[in-house]
C-alpha cells in the first residue's frame, strides 16, 4: 500500500456546511446593521478561518473592532447552531467506513475553530475519525502546513505515507507546503476550474473514486 494515511478537509469535503455558516453569519451582519449575504456570496468567502469569513462579509474598511465585533456574535450563534442544516455529501459515510475497514489512518483538518471541529468529527464521524484539528492558538491555519504535520504526528504515522484531500484552492496550497500529494473534490465549495489552476494532483467527482485513487 503506498499511502495509509488520508487527511480531510472538513467544510465543502466531508460536510455540506454551508447553509449553517450562511445562516450564523447574517444573524450577525443583521445583528450589526448590515445586509445579509446569499448563499453563493457566503461560498466565496469560505477557505481561510471564520475571521476571514467575517471580515470578507463586512462592508470594505470595515474597522477591526467592528469585525471583531461581528465575530463574536457569529461564533455565539454558531456554536449553537452547526448542526442544523449541516450533513455529510452523499457517499462520505460510505467511504470512510470503507477505508476504516483497510485500516487507513485518518484525520480531520480545517480552518475552522477547534471547538467546532472536534465537535462536528465527533458528532457526525463518530470513532471513524479520531484526529481532529482546527484553528487556534497553538495551531496555524492553513496553508500553514502545522496542522497536517501535527495530525500526521497525532496518527503515528509518516508525510511519505499521507494524502491531502480537500476542495479549495487553500487546501492544495496547504498540501503543497507540507509536501504531499493533494486529491481535489469537485463537489465543495470551490470549481474544478480553481482546484485544476491551482495544481492539484488529482481530482474526484464522488467520494468513492478515492479508492481507486489509494
Amino acid at each position: 500500500m503506498k499511502y495509509d494515511t488520508i487527511i480531510f478537509d472538513l467544510d465543502g469535503t466531508l460536510l455540506n456546511t454551508l447553509d449553517d455558516l450562511r445562516d450564523s453569519l447574517n444573524f450577525a451582519l443583521i445583528a450589526h446593521g448590515h445586509q445579509p449575504r446569499t448563499l453563493e456570496e457566503v461560498k466565496s468567502f469560505i477557505g481561510n478561518g471564520v475571521g476571514k469569513l467575517v471580515e470578507r462579509a463586512l462592508p470594505i474598511h470595515s474597522s477591526e473592532e467592528e469585525i471583531k465585533q461581528c465575530l463574536t456574535t457569529f461564533t455565539e450563534h454558531y456554536a449553537k447552531n452547526m448542526q442544523n442544516k449541516t450533513r455529510p455529501y452523499d457517499g462520505i459515510m460510505e467511504l470512510l467506513l470503507d477505508l476504516d475497514r483497510y485500516n487507513y489512518k485518518i484525520a480531520i483538518v480545517s480552518n475552522k475553530f477547534d471547538a467546532a471541529v472536534k465537535e462536528l468529527a465527533k458528532e457526525y464521524f463518530g470513532d471513524l475519525i479520531n484526529v481532529a484539528i482546527g484553528e487556534s492558538e497553538t495551531v496555524k491555519r492553513k496553508p500553514a502546513p502545522d496542522s497536517v504535520f501535527a495530525a500526521i504526528k497525532e496518527l503515528g504515522s509518516a508525510i511519505n505515507k499521507t494524502i491531502f484531500v480537500g476542495d479549495s484552492d487553500t487546501d492544495v496550497k496547504t498540501a503543497r507546503n507540507a509536501g504531499i500529494p493533494c486529491i481535489g473534490v469537485t463537489w465543495g465549495f470551490r470549481t474544478r476550474e480553481v482546484l485544476r489552476n491551482e495544481g492539484a494532483d488529482h481530482l474526484i467527482d464522488t467520494p468513492k473514486e478515492l479508492l481507486t485513487l489509494i
